[in-house]
């Protein structure tokens, strides 16, 4: 299974999303978000793979979201400029995100991760 582990390695989250991974002899490619933000198109496939709102794909809780006001500004917002918006910055991406061939996993959920990452 090929995993990409998408992270912002100062996150305290990520970091434990990683420990589990490892714990779980889990190989991936990592991926720091700040530095390699994801483009457009990647986060419309997976956006479209997950199944998600795009609205999940959002660092709600971070800085950056709260100083943009985009809690009042996302629900006017098109997909396609929300999809724009979340590639300008990996700060706005919710982490940490594990894409698969099969799967997005945005966040850390650990009950969700042993699903879909232990029982292929």
């Amino acid at each position: 299974m090929n995993i990409l582990f998408l992270e912002y390695p100062k996150c305290s989250t990520c970091q434990k999303a990683k420990k589990w991974l490892d714990a779980h002899n889990l190989s991936y490619t990592d991926r720091h978000i700040k530095e390699q933000n994801p483009s457009i198109d990647e986060l419309k496939l997976w956006h479209e793979k997950s199944g998600l709102d795009i609205k999940k794909f959002f660092n709600t809780s971070g800085m950056l979201y709260k100083e943009m006001a985009l809690k009042d500004k996302l629900p006017s917002m098109s997909l396609q400029e929300q999809y724009t918006l979340l590639a300008t910055d990996g700060m706005l991406v919710k982490r940490p995100l594990i894409i698969t061939d099969t799967a997005v996993l945005v966040g850390f959920k650990e009950a969700e991760w042993e699903k879909e990452l232990l029982n292929e």
